[in-house]
């Protein structure tokens, strides 16, 4: 059989999946169909015109190559097809967005036939994506006395490439569409239980929020055809949760407008909104495509004659509707006004989402057209020896003079590129910023790649510090759709030049430590910038900022990342912390007490610079990944110099180990990250540079301090499933002891594991086993307890010291990685199941409990349906605790008593706090 009659055996099957034929990525399937389209009497020939013109995926896919080789020889005369004249194959390669494209332009370009090259260099001066290769050859050229060539560099050196896109729309009208009450996650958008078709954009397409609800937009289109569908989060914040590009690449397939007419299901410009705006991942994500995102206010606090805020009998403020966005209201946003109409009615000033950069994107059909363009522009002018002119909006500066940085002000400050040299920037200025670490996670990879290949880039940025690929999020079932997925990803990461989790060619055996643990060892300075696919990237040194697929793209192709400079709210602590406490309580109380200091989440959208300077990097990333849950921008842990020290040689040992086990590549990156941290460790023994610390007269947005004092039972987040209003569901602001639950509320099933366990977590598991044994209590669990550790490198640790021999002793299930699992667990016992290293239950894309199950679990994510789905009787409940709390609950199968738990946790070691500047501890914890 022919690769052409396997893609034809391939549509009837999706046609009956009600799917249109999959995009073509396969050069050599392209071959065959040029061969058919070269044969006029072939029975195949007119389908397969239409499969080369507008089913061919561009960039730097095998299948572009083959194509941008054939128009390449029908403009030369090599071939002769009636429907692609010359003209028309021009067009074609202006749509092919780089690699194999622009080669081929640049050939025709400098070529003999004058008549040609100057189609070849109009056509070239639309083009953005360039790369060295490609740059190096036009400056040859041009040093070589090439008109055409420096004809090109003029028109780049202008930006005509930008300046001659027409400009956005004064008014752009638009139909609403509620799709939630309350705070919509990504999972909505992009269920996580679907994340193996996402780089199937139509299939995957099928999946955003219910049929009944894509059905509701079509038929808002066909009744408002000059207007576009706006998604709102009514009463809450749009996208929290994971950046999710394919949550904003569903928005715009079903809402959006398409980016070229030659490439199937890939489209740009959504319009998205949220009473409470959207968050700050998930924004960046929506400027990749061009689109726009606002925040309605629609809702505001009720007040009272004095101007206080009116609370209701839980204390919260009652919100009342400034204007309506029900379903089906046609609304108009201004863009030079700035502000969103009903008629002629003012509604809100929607200034924010129509900043000079944001237009800039929207103009461009996305931020990457912009980034490439302005290296373009310098390029040019550097080559032609003229004065840059940027045609783009000068990059926000602000400089505040007598006031002091913040942490995350000086990281920005040192990373800075193409500032005004010697100004020191504070918050709110636009940076280009060098990315020192990359991460890249494998549901959202493929899209990564995809991203990669479409702006033309085959090789890391030689001045990216390391980059890793994880097989975390699929590492608890090796599954058809795994096994069909990870090898082809691992092995364009491989190449790219990324360390991955899996090696292609078999030398190591694949490892599924969860992502962010991994980039917590290998960032080895706490001056850092870490961009990560994933919305918990928030590391313990340095700064993580938790990205869409496309962005992590931009930061493994260039090096460098754009936003603004964040605006960060200072955490100290103060108190002691009690005994029978643990750190994931301090984490659960920072956020009550925030609110409960300031009415507001002062941290949503901000940068947490969390004084916590005691504790080593793994239990500091314990809060560092939380902020996600937050809201919060982005993180960083202000650590004393000793604490850093063993933080960065923790790191070495575990990057040592990545080596011995041959993940480091031709580049030996993972050796140069020990050399980096040794290096750092020197400057700070030396006094050379110490830890990173803010000046004492920075500026913070807010400041909370936690009293630990007031933290005397464990505290337990509560998606408060039956709350009567909505948008009060699901958020991670429902902070309640455990004392609320008065010791007998269900318990179905019990979760210790994701990003935010680590080392001691897991001997604590061990010592309360060990605690039974010895008081002759039979160890029976009431509730399956299901048991994940992050990395391998603590399963090692535990064998070493005894630990996992007392887990093994008690569990009913232990991972085979020889015979790893190929199916989901759909049923559990009342057992203990020691689960492979990895997301597991946190994911929820292939691991659940049961539907309707009561989950208590020391994760991050209590979204609707990601750990436990409905049922038409119960809502699935995900309450997240800490460890003793978890496993405890899983032995009763209820949440436990005080006295039960502080009888339980006696003796045992928790996790160990003392706020910096205080005497420490008398004795460093299992943690340590």
């Amino acid at each position: 059989m022919s690769l052409y009659t396997d893609y034809l055996n391939e549509i009837e099957t999706r046609k009956g999946e009600g799917l249109n034929p999959k995009p073509i990525e396969d050069g050599a399937l392209v071959g065959e169909i040029i061969a058919q389209i070269k044969d006029l009497e072939n029975e195949h020939r007119a389908e397969s015109l239409k499969f080369f013109i507008y089913n061919t995926l561009p960039g730097t896919t095998s299948a572009a190559g083959v194509k941008a080789a054939f128009l390449k020889e029908i403009i030369l005369g090599g071939s002769v097809v009636e429907e692609i004249t010359p003209a028309f194959a021009f067009e074609l390669l202006s749509h092919m967005k780089g690699g194999p494209s622009v080669e081929v332009l640049l050939d025709l370009a400098l070529g003999d036939d004058a008549a040609i090259a100057a189609q070849a260099a109009d056509v070239l001066k639309t083009q953005v994506f360039l790369y060295d290769a490609d740059t190096d050859r036009l400056a040859a050229a041009f040093k070589a006395g090439n008109a055409v060539a420096k004809d090109i560099l003029e028109s780049y050196a202008k930006a005509e490439f930008f300046t001659k896109l027409p400009e956005v729309e004064e008014e752009i009208k638009v139909v609403t569409f509620i799709a939630g009450e309350g705070d919509i996650s990504t999972d909505l958008l992009s269920p996580g239980n679907q994340a193996h078709s996402r780089s199937d954009r139509e299939l995957h397409g099928k999946c955003m929020i219910s049929p009944e609800a894509q059905a509701e937009i079509q038929e808002l289109q066909k009744a408002n055809p000059d207007a576009r569908v706006m998604l709102i989060a009514e009463k809450g914040t749009m996208g929290v949760g994971s950046s999710r590009m394919s949550g904003v690449n569903n928005v715009a397939l079903w809402a959006g407008k398409q980016a070229s007419p030659y490439v199937p299901f890939v489209n740009i410009a959504p319009v998205v909104a949220g009473t409470n705006g959207i968050s700050p991942i998930f924004l960046t994500t929506v400027g990749v495509t061009g689109g726009i995102g606002l925040d309605l206010k629609n809702w505001v606090k009720k007040l009272d004659a004095d101007g206080n805020a009116v609370l209701d009998e839980n204390g919260d403020p009652v919100l009342e509707q400034a204007y309506s966005v029900e379903t089906g209201k046609v609304l108009t946003i201004n863009s030079k006004t700035k502000k969103l109409y009903d008629g002629d009615k003012e509604l809100v000033d929607i200034s924010s989402a129509f900043t000079p950069q944001k237009v800039e994107f929207m103009k461009a059909g996305g931020s990457y057209a912009v980034v490439f363009g302005k290296k373009l522009q310098t390029f040019a002018s550097e080559t032609l020896g003229i004065e840059l002119k940027s045609a783009f909006a000068p990059s926000k500066e602000i400089s505040v003079e007598g006031q002091g940085l913040t942490a995350v002000e000086k990281i920005f400050n040192r990373n800075a590129v193409g500032t005004t040299p010697g100004a020191t920037l504070h918050a709110g200025s636009d940076v280009r910023v060098k990315v020192n670490i990359v991460g890249s996670q494998d549901t959202t990879g493929l899209m990564t790649s995809q991203e990669l290949e479409s702006m033309a880039a085959t090789v890391i940025s030689p001045t990216v510090d390391g980059a890793y690929q994880s097989g975390c999020h699929t590492a608890s079932v090796w599954d058809l759709k795994a096994q069909a997925n990870i090898p082809k990803l691992m092995k364009f990461m491989n190449k790219f030049g990324l360390i991955t989790a899996r090696d292609p060619k078999g030398v190591y055996h694949s490892m599924t430590d969860v992502i962010h643990k991994v980039l917590n060892d290998i960032t080895v300075d706490d001056w850092d910038i870490i961009i990560g696919g994933d919305s918990h990237t928030r590391m313990s040194k340095g700064v993580a900022f938790g990205a869409d697929s496309g962005t992590v793209a931009l930061a493994l192709a260039t090096g460098e990342a754009t936003m603004p400079i964040p605006e960060s709210v200072k955490v100290t602590f103060k108190g002691t912390m009690k005994d029978h406490m643990d750190f994931r309580d301090v984490v659960h109380a920072t956020q009550a007490q925030m609110l409960k200091q300031h009415g507001d989440n002062v941290f949503q959208g901000r940068i947490i610079e969390v004084h916590i300077g005691t504790l080593l990097a793994d239990q500091a990333f314990t809060f560092t990944d939380w902020t996600a849950e937050m809201k919060a921008k982005a993180s960083i842990c202000i650590s004393n110099d000793e604490t850093l020290i063993g933080s960065l040689e923790l790191a070495k040992h575990r990057i040592q180990i990545m080596i011995d086990k041959g993940m480091d590549n031709d580049a030996k990156v993972l050796a140069g990250l020990i050399a980096k941290a040794d290096k750092r460790i020197a400057e700070i023994k030396s006094g050379e540079k110490s830890a990173l610390t803010p000046d004492d007269n920075a500026k913070y947005f807010a400041e909370v301090v936690v009293d630990l004092d007031q933290i005397d039972e464990p505290m337990i987040a509560d998606p408060d499933v039956n709350n009567d209003d909505v948008s009060k569901r699901y958020t991670h602001d429902t902070i309640r002891p455990v004392s609320y639950y008065g010791g007998d509320k269900k318990v179905d099933l019990g979760f210790v594991g994701s990003c935010m366990v680590h080392k001691g977590d897991m001997k604590i598991v061990a010592q309360m086993l060990k605690n039974l044994e010895k008081s002759g209590d039979k160890v029976e669990f009431k509730a399956p307890l299901v048991v994940a550790a992050p990395t391998y490198n603590i399963i090692d640790e535990l064998k070493e010291e005894g630990d996992w021999e007392i887990l093994q002793k008690y569990s009913g299930f232990e991972f085979d990685d020889l015979m790893p699992k190929a199916k989901a667990r759909t049923e559990y016992e009342n057992i203990m199941y020691l689960e492979r290293p990895g997301c597991n239950l946190c994911m929820g894309n292939q691991e659940k409990a049961a539907k309707g199950d009561t989950v208590l679990a020391t994760s991050t994510r209590l979204f609707q349906g990601r750990v436990v789905e409905d049922t038409a009787e119960k809502k699935g409940e995900s309450l997240l605790a800490s460890t003793p709390v978890v496993v405890l609950s899983a032995i009763l199968g209820r949440t436990p008593s005080m006295d039960e738990y502080k009888a339980a946790v006696e003796g045992i070691n928790l996790t160990k706090f003392a706020p910096p500047l205080q005497k420490p501890l008398d004795s460093k914890s299992v943690h340590f």
